[in-house]
């Protein structure tokens, strides 16, 4: 059963084997982390991309053409410890899968990109509610309207996630996250989700809506899928990424990334 003491090691296996879930509140205290592989020849535009764009783009790691494993993730294989893929070809999805292995290519330079499950944990042991974890729920994440930076042939909308808060916390929440700069950090906004393009709070373009109780207030933070939208605006030929709220567990430890 996959849950809070699950350890990197046994839910990447977990998912070599076939499991196939969201991996918020999944083995506790390690840093979880977006992925997206691109071609070589794409992989400086981008490496530039979230080097303009840090708040919905930290990144994590960059594993080399055809790396499979690294320091973060020892043992592992990229194309099979994520529980579930996306494949993009010229900007579209065109398929969803729980292994890459078939499609995979050499030429393939993987980035792991930070994730705001890293600090969850931090705000659950300050009494903050995380309601998609409460719920059971993907957490759920918007297109904006937003723009990022862009660099060579990426360009796109800034993707956010979203947890409601109650009014009282929402200061401790900010607080909080702020001692995570590596993995999106402080909210990028809170409060009117029109005030940033998103028309309807409760159809989220990615995962899955959460109930918001009364005297909770949206509070929005960077969201790694914002790579995916750039490729779906930008078309490269070919991209893998994970699918949203299924992420790369690694071996990092996330008070590592926590700031004074």
């Amino acid at each position: 059963m996959l849950g809070a003491a699950t350890t990197p090691a046994e839910a990447r296996a977990a998912f070599r084997g076939g499991a196939v879930r969201p991996t918020a509140g999944i083995a506790a205290g390690y840093v979880q982390c977006n992925l997206l592989s691109l071609p070589a020849a794409d992989a400086f535009d981008f490496l530039l991309f979230a080097q303009r764009n840090p708040k919905p783009c930290p990144i994590i790691e960059v594993l080399e053409a055809g790396q499979l494993e690294s320091e973060v993730m020892p043992g592992g294989d990229i194309r099979r410890d994520v529980p579930a893929y996306r494949v993009f070809r010229d900007g579209e999805l065109v398929d969803e899968v729980a292994d890459v292995s078939e499609v995979w290519r050499d030429d393939l330079v993987s980035f792991l990109i930070g994730c705001s499950f890293t600090f969850e944990s931090a705000l659950l042991d300050a009494g903050v509610p995380v309601a998609h974890i409460d719920q059971g729920r993907n957490v759920p994440m918007y297109r904006t309207n937003v723009p990022t930076r862009p660099a060579g042939r990426f360009s796109g909308p800034l993707v956010v996630s979203m947890r409601p808060m109650p009014a009282a916390q929402v200061a401790d929440a900010v607080r909080i996250t702020s001692r995570y700069p590596s993995v999106h950090g402080a909210p990028v906004h809170v409060g009117d989700p029109a005030a940033i393009g998103i028309e309807d709070i409760s159809r989220p373009d990615f995962g899955e809506a959460v109930e918001i109780a009364e005297g909770e207030i949206p509070v929005f933070w960077g969201c790694g899928v914002t790579p995916q939208a750039a490729v779906m605006a930008s078309k490269p030929e070919f991209a893998v990424s994970h699918a949203p709220g299924h992420m790369l567990i690694t071996d990092l430890k996330d008070s590592d990334f926590q700031v004074p």
